[in-house]
Order: C-alpha cells, then structure tokens, then sequence
C-alpha cells in the first residue's frame, strides 16, 4: 500500500461530530503509553503526524484520520492511566462505546498491547466487549523489537492464554523501528476495503 495523502479530518468527542460515514474506518484502541501515535505514524509513513507525547493520557478526543481519500484511521483515548479522574475515564469509556455503537462502517479494530508485558485486565476487557459485539478485531503486539527472539515463544503462549484466543484468532507482531507487521497490517486493511 502506498500512502499518498493523509489528513486529520475530524477531531470529535460524540456522534454529532464525526465526519460522514463515506468511507471505511479502522479503529485503533490500546492502553495509553502502548504507542499508539507511533504505530500511526508508520503505517502511515510520516514521521511526527500523530503526536507521540511523553505523558502518557493525551489524546482526549476521537481523531478521524483520512488516509489516500479511501478510508479513516480513527484514533481514540488511551485507557488505563493511573492519574486519570474517574469521572474522565468514565467519559471517556462512554465517548468509546457511542463510537463502536453506532458506526456502520466500522470496518476492523486493531487492539495494540505492550508485546513486552502480560495484557492488562483492561486489554482484556476490551477485546471481550469488542467481541462481544462481534466487531473483527485483530491484536497487534507493539514494541516486538524490544523481545528476544528467545523469549518470544513464551510470551505468544501468555498472549494467546490471556485472551483465551483460538488457533485462528491473529497476533501481529509490531515495530515502529523496524516496520515489521506493517505489511499485514496494509492487508488486513486492503481487504477490509474490499469487504
């Protein structure tokens, strides 16, 4: 996939404010210091598009990332940082869950966790209540470069185990260093245009 345009479109906090359902959208969620802003920029090849900021809980609104006029990159809040109010991430727990509701055109949610660490009870929530709705969800593991090669059969075993994921069930290896995964991650995206 060649990326020729990208724009941010649209920045929301609720329904009214999203832009018009015309084109696919891929969901991004992951904790708050997962990387997610890295991982948007490679895929989108640019360096410092999505901001990458070293307080982890920055993104507080819905970014509507249009990419080569065909499809939206959707950006939302962080979950689990500690210093966060209650009453901020509750808001921000509903901003999410309007989202998954009511848009149709929701093509793919891709769930980023720290490849590096154990998934979190929130990891695991999320990926529960997204295929609880029966949204395609895939799991990409960010940070893979920072794992040795020897320690990665374990922690796929404690990746898979976690979720409770069935032999079919996918895991991306992702680097924002080394760019690995992002060619899946282009496929996965093509074909959901395609769907």
């Amino acid at each position: 996939m060649k990326i020729d345009s990208v724009e941010l479109k649209q920045i929301a906090v609720r329904q009214s404010q999203y832009p018009e359902p015309t084109f696919p959208e891929f969901l991004l969620v992951g904790r708050s210091n997962v990387g997610k802003s890295s991982f948007i920029n490679t895929l989108i090849a640019r360096k410092n598009f999505a901001h990458t900021s070293s307080k982890p809980g920055k993104t507080q609104t819905l970014n509507f990332y249009l990419v080569n006029q065909r499809f939206y990159l959707v950006d939302v809040p962080g979950y689990g940082y500690a210093n966060m109010a209650k009453d901020q991430t509750r808001k921000m727990g509903l901003m999410i869950e309007e989202y998954l509701k009511s848009r149709g055109n929701l093509s793919q949610v891709f769930l980023l966790i720290d490849y590096r660490h154990k998934p979190t009870e929130d990891d695991v929530l999320m990926y529960d209540f997204l295929k609880y709705y029966g949204i395609k969800t895939t799991i990409v593991a960010t940070k893979c470069d920072k794992v040795s090669q020897n320690a990665r059969v374990k922690q796929d075993r404690l990746i898979r185990e976690t979720f409770k994921l069935h032999d079919e069930d996918m895991v991306i290896l992702f680097s924002s260093l080394t760019k690995k995964g992002r060619e899946e991650i282009y496929r996965i995206i093509e074909s959901g245009l395609h769907s």
